[in-house]
């Protein structure tokens, strides 16, 4: 009996992807629920099952394009599984006499050494044969350009700009982050107080909750902030659910477990659907300014920058302090100038006072 084996549905909206790479060579003995193929879409990376056991057949290359439903490969369930191989026993070998060299041989002469700039050199293995490379957009890219360029053309696009001075939230990391990494196995990062700042922000000015659709404006009530999260096919951004209800530590550890299920394309569709805001990190890469682009339908994207001591002047002296631009880009079909200012002055103030936070 014949089991066909195909491209598994990863989401109503996804109808076709790549076939990355294959785990198993053609006819072999394969276990059911062996992990086969990944299967990289436009939006996640889902692994292919076996679904029983027996001899492979592959019908698809790696790196082909396939669609949802194609037959990737078949299974024949009445193979055996191959015997395993039996260790064999070499006879000891006698030892070879040595041979006593002939009498009157010759003696080769020595031959004289060349110049080493009379040798021809060859060419560095590995050396490009022409100055570029061209290769195939994966799906996941060509969704992000698609939607980066929507985003421009579609919205209203503006960004303002502020600075944080990130002192007091240094020394409160320092303060706490022993006991806390020993309660809960996972450090106090910046992304919480983040996240929780701005989860305030948008409950003083709602309007930053909002999303256009068509003629209609609709305002969100909950707080499902989306995390943009760098990998090495693109940018992807899972949703933290209700973070108005969530504690520091379980910000903290679904950030963890979304990083690392992130890199490793262990992502669920779900869990990239839907959120409200974004806030996106370019501080880990060293940048001191940017200005994001909107994650559509969402109407607005806050940016996080690298932190560097500038001096700055606090109750009229010049002191050195540990300073972080952010920047937030809107929609401004939606959100007027004064909105986004008042909304990003919020989340500097609570940033700065991190104790407001708890309250």
């Amino acid at each position: 009996m014949a089991t066909e084996i195909k491209i598994p549905t990863v989401g109503e909206s996804i109808t076709s992807g790549i076939l990355a790479a294959w785990h198993v060579e053609d006819g072999a003995f394969v276990n059911k629920d062996q992990h086969l193929f990944d299967l990289e879409t436009d939006k996640i990376t889902a692994e292919g099952l076996a679904e029983c056991t027996g001899r492979i057949s592959l019908k698809v290359n790696a790196g082909d394009e396939v669609a949802i439903g194609q037959v990737a490969a078949v299974i024949d369930e009445s193979a055996t599984a191959p015997e395993p191989a039996k260790a064999t026993t070499q006879p000891k070998a006698e030892p070879t006499p040595t041979e006593e060299p002939t009498p009157h041989a010759p003696k080769v002469p020595d031959l004289p050494q060349l110049p080493t700039d009379t040798v021809p050199l060859a060419p560095p293995s590995g050396e490009a044969s022409s100055r570029t490379t061209r290769s195939p957009m994966s799906p996941l890219r060509k969704r992000i350009a698609e939607r980066l360029v929507a985003a421009q053309h579609e919205t209203a696009h503006l960004t303002t700009f502020n600075e944080v001075d990130m002192s007091a939230i240094l020394k409160l990391r320092k303060t706490h982050q022993e006991t806390f990494v020993a309660k809960y196995g996972v450090k106090l990062g910046f992304m919480s107080f983040f996240i929780k700042a701005v989860v305030q922000a948008l409950k003083a000015v709602p309007k930053i909750n909002t999303q256009i659709d068509g003629e209609t404006l609709i305002e969100n009530h909950y707080y499902d902030i989306g995390i943009a999260v760098g990998t090495e096919k693109g940018l992807v951004v899972p949703i933290l659910r209700d973070c108005d209800r969530r504690s520091f530590a379980e910000i903290e550890t679904q950030i963890l477990d979304y990083a690392q299920r992130t890199r490793s394309g262990k992502l669920k569709l779900e869990e990239l659907d839907g959120g409200v805001f974004t806030i996106t990190n370019g501080g880990i890469y060293g940048s001191l300014l940017s200005t994001p682009i909107l994650n559509p339908p969402q109407s607005a994207i806050l940016g996080m920058h690298t932190i560097k001591e500038r001096a700055v002047v606090v109750d009229g002296k010049v002191v050195a302090r540990p300073m972080m631009y952010l920047a937030l880009s809107y929609d401004h079909r939606v959100i007027d100038g004064k909105e986004a200012v008042t909304f990003l002055i919020k989340v500097v103030e609570l940033l700065e006072t991190p104790t407001l936070l708890l309250f």
